[in-house]
């Protein structure tokens, strides 16, 4: 596949998904839409899969600089990326069959639940508090919400990261920043997941989409040095407007099918 012009308006976005991803997650309501609008001749799952490659390694990447600044519950983390890694592959090849506008409208209200819930209550992931589940459940809920989640990222994907962060925080007690570090991790194992039934497939455009996962590593350097440095109150932030833009884009989309 030869360079393209077009390409470093797919970089830039890469880089500005990267970015916003790292922070409260909704990389894919900017990486996707430039794929689709730069790329009209190729197919859907192409872009789709040039999209995971190039979010993993941006994910992976935040991830990693999250873990070496806070503290993160591994016995919850682990099992629960594993079952969203699993059921991420589940709701990938379910896709074809389940219709995807009977999925849009419950995402939308489950979006405007969240973002009222959220904004209603300031104090709301400011810092961290006793979980609300009992320690012998936690486990359990972990790997219930990763299955959940993970079926959904594979399946439709737009606002995962942020109902991964919302789950974090309502469910285990964490404040913004410990669970958009999180949420990272479990969102790294469905990319994974996804990429796994593209790849073979051939739906991946490799030069593109490793082009695009170098700017989305900057960019999710950038962001999660930032979000670590401001803290919950930027995240909660962040995580509002990106909440509020996927309403927005769900919404035009559901009154548009």
């Amino acid at each position: 596949m030869e360079f393209d012009p077009i390409w470093i308006t797919l970089l830039l976005a890469a880089g500005f998904a990267g970015f916003i991803d790292a922070v409260a997650g909704g990389g894919g309501l900017i990486q996707v839409p430039a794929l689709f609008a730069a790329l009209p001749r190729e197919m859907p799952a192409t872009l789709f899969g040039t999209n995971k490659l190039s979010s993993i390694f941006g994910t992976l990447s935040a991830a990693r600089r999250y873990v070496r600044a806070v503290e993160v519950p591994w016995h919850l983390l682990l099992p629960a990326a594993a079952a969203a890694f699993v059921f991420s592959c589940v709701g990938a090849a379910v896709v074809s069959w389940l219709p995807k506008d009977v999925v849009r409208p419950l995402v939308l209200v489950l979006l405007v639940a969240v973002a009222v819930y959220t904004w209603t209550r300031p104090d709301f992931g400011a810092s961290e508090r006793a979980p609300r589940i009992a320690a012998d459940r936690r486990l359990p809920v972990a790997l219930l919400v990763g299955a959940l989640l993970g079926f959904y990222d594979g399946f439709f994907g737009p606002g995962a990261g942020s109902f991964m962060i919302f789950a974090f925080v309502r469910l285990f007690g964490m404040d913004f920043l410990h669970a958009s570090a999180s949420a990272k991790i479990m969102n790294a194992a469905t990319n994974a997941g996804a990429l796994l039934l593209f790849a073979p497939a051939g739906h991946v455009l490799w030069a593109l989409g490793l082009g695009m996962a170098l700017c989305n590593i900057a960019g999710a350097q950038i962001g999660s040095r930032l979000a670590i440095r401001h803290g919950s109150g930027f995240v909660r932030t962040v995580f509002l407007g990106m909440t509020a833009l996927l309403i927005v884009k769900i919404g035009w989309d559901t009154l548009a099918a």
